[in-house]
C-alpha cells in the first residue's frame, strides 16, 4: 500500500490540470472538433458522389419509421 504513492507522482508527471475552463493541451470541444472535419466530409461527399447514398439511407430510414 505505501508503493501507491510514488506510481501516482508517475503518472500525473507532466500533466497539467485544468484551470479556469482552459483544457489540458492535446484535447478539444466537440463541437470544434465537429466544425473542423464538417468541410472534409462535405467535399468528400461531392467529390465522390456520397449525395445519393446519403439521401437513400435517409429515405429508407424515414420509411422505416414510418413517415
Amino acid at each position: 500500500m505505501a508503493d501507491t504513492a510514488p506510481r501516482t507522482m508517475i503518472r500525473t508527471h507532466g500533466r497539467k490540470l485544468s484551470t479556469l475552463g482552459v483544457r489540458p493541451s492535446g484535447t478539444r470541444h466537440p463541437l470544434v472538433a465537429t466544425l473542423m472535419v464538417l468541410p472534409l466530409a462535405a467535399l468528400l461527399t461531392v467529390a465522390f458522389g456520397g449525395w445519393e447514398a446519403v439521401v437513400t439511407q435517409a429515405s429508407s430510414v424515414g420509411v422505416m419509421l414510418g413517415r
